[in-house]
């Protein structure tokens, strides 16, 4: 665990997606208990804490973020008594916990939802929603032309308590996620007690979804542009429905109730902007960390990062923030994969049998090479699940088995965020591949037939495997600071179209080549190789990254 001083500003931190984890009852579908039992696992990774995904009640229309109940545990994943438990053993490993908070939107089966849809219009209990009358004659039509992210109309039609086709209401994302409003007070206070609860229950922060979207432009006026992706501003204006000032005063209520607690609990903010703008929530009296999602987005370019390192560090460094770097997560193509194409990928669209297929072997290397490039930046870096094994996408997956709700709302075209989410491999010849500690049991999502290579078992104890070099890479990177050190670029060697990346972080010079030719490496012991044959005749060969202790400055 880092210092309790700032600890946050460098912490390395794994995110865990309860449903795919580890199954300790063996029905299928991961659960806090398989997570409590797994933990030494990401203990000997040598993390800094975890970030768990939602395990509340939920009826599970988009894997969870459709929140029910925001203060206890689904009994698909067990009791709050295991979730105490989780949070004791966690801290006894020295991982911080933090949990997912998700205010843009809750599920439609909240009672206060519930109770909202049998109010009638211009009630109290609608007015903690977006509730609004039809456009057209009949109001047949919706309020405005918004798109939903997963597809087809933001807005859906109720009917009320007559029978009759009545108001529509607002859900940027999927019809059985309805949309807060954050002008009305209640909701303010609604999500101040969810805080304290999980506070009071000894989280050390909370991952906050899609928190630039929870306050809307006023009159919620019309925007006929996409905005998937990287949220940017169009002529100057920002969508109506991204990145609006009020946020930046719910998150200043928010870092208030939090700095109440002892021991630095934090909130780290999932915002799709560029750096400019994911940094002013980051500012001193705001959220803590940013995720980088313009980082994420990078193809393996060596002139496109440093230009996005560069930026990043200038807009975090403007005030005082760290950079929050990302590779994967539980809404992206696993980067293992997306490498393993040439040039960008749409992220969260998913592949299916009779796509494309990636290159494996090409993926898996470039990855293992920009895990060394991440790791090896200062700040904060996030982890997912089964990426230290070097986790492929599940490209394969049937398509009947789908259940990210975009594949539906898109008519079957778009197959979504899935391959990311199907079980990891703990054991490589038990049922599940040790997922259900040796039930054999029916994985919620099926695993690949080949996924026992990636087995834990199978590279533990291998020194040229991927969970080697991640382990050996995160100690290195704590040893010497990494995380709080300062880039400087090896200009000599990262020359603008060779496809070089190259800077000292103290004592340590990071070399990345995603150039054509071999590159001569600075003088010195290399601490970290992202493959085994990395280096030759003091070369670093192509599509690989190193550490290497400087015996001498000057270079």
């Amino acid at each position: 665990m880092t210092p309790e001083h700032d600890w946050w500003r460098t912490a390395v931190i794994y995110q865990v997606y309860p449903r795919s984890f580890a199954d300790r009852d063996g029905d299928g579908t991961g659960d806090l208990p398989g997570i409590t039992a797994r933990l030494d696992h990401v203990a000997a990774l040598g993390a800094d804490a975890i970030w768990l995904s939602p395990f509340y009640p939920s009826p599970q229309a988009d894997g969870g973020y459709d929140v029910a109940e925001y203060r206890t545990v689904d009994p698909m994943y067990g009791t709050d008594a295991d979730a105490d438990a989780l949070i004791a053993r966690a801290h006894e490993l020295d991982l911080r916990v933090v949990v997912d908070l998700v205010p843009n939107h809750c599920s439609d089966q909240h009672e206060l939802f519930q109770r909202a849809l049998a109010a009638p219009p211009g009630s109290a209990e609608r007015g903690m929603f977006h509730f609004r009358d039809g456009r057209g004659p009949e109001g047949d039509e919706p309020p405005n032309d918004w798109e939903s992210m997963f597809q087809g109309p933001a807005w859906t039609r109720v009917r009320e308590a007559d029978g009759r086709p009545g108001q529509w209401y607002l859900h940027l994302f999927a019809p059985e996620q309805p949309d807060w409003n954050w002008d009305d007070p209640r909701v303010h206070e609604e999500f101040a007690t969810t805080l304290r609860s999980w506070l009071d229950r000894g989280v050390d922060g909370f991952r906050v979804d899609v928190c630039d979207a929870i306050v809307k432009a006023p009159g919620l006026p019309d925007w006929p542009h996409a905005t998937h992706g990287v949220v940017e501003p169009i002529d100057g204006v920002m969508p109506p429905m991204w990145d609006q000032e009020g946020i930046h005063d719910v998150f200043r209520e928010w870092r208030r109730i939090l700095d109440e607690y002892e021991g630095q609990r934090i909130l780290c903010a999932e915002a799709w902007l560029p750096p400019e703008r994911a940094a002013r929530i980051v500012r001193p009296d705001e959220m803590h960390q940013a995720f980088n999602f313009a980082y994420l987005s990078l193809p393996w370019d060596a002139d496109a990062i440093r230009a996005t390192v560069d930026t990043s560090l200038a807009a975090n460094q403007a005030v005082g923030a760290p950079t929050t770097w990302v590779l994967s997560n539980h809404d992206v193509m696993r980067h293992a994969s997306r490498f393993g194409y040439e040039g960008p990928v749409e992220l969260e669209s998913g592949v299916g049998i009779d796509d494309p297929q990636p290159d494996r072997p090409l993926g898996l290397r470039r990855a293992r090479a920009a895990t060394l490039v991440m790791l090896g930046l200062p700040g904060s870096s996030y982890l997912y699940q089964g990426e230290e094994l070097g986790l492929p996408e599940a490209t394969t997956l049937p398509d009947e088995v789908r259940q990210d709700p975009v594949w539906e709302r898109s008519g079957r075209a778009i197959r979504g965020r899935d391959g990311c989410r199907v079980p990891i491999p703990w054991t490589a010849d038990e049922p599940a591949f040790g997922f259900a500690f040796g039930v054999d049991a029916d994985t919620w999502l099926p695993q690949p037939d080949d996924f026992g290579q990636f087995a834990v078992d199978r590279q533990r104890d291998d020194p040229r495997s991927t969970l080697t070099m991640y382990r050996t890479a995160l100690a290195v990177r704590r040893a010497h600071d990494l995380g709080a050190g300062e880039l400087r670029w090896l200009d000599d060697l990262t020359v603008p179209g060779s496809g070089v990346l190259a800077w000292t972080n103290g004592l340590v010079a990071v070399v990345a080549n995603a150039g054509t030719a071999p590159v001569a490496l600075p003088d010195g012991e290399v601490l970290v190789a992202s493959v085994p044959d990395a280096v030759q005749d003091g070369h670093l060969q192509r599509d690989a990254a190193v550490w290497v202790l400087l015996r001498a400055h000057g270079r």
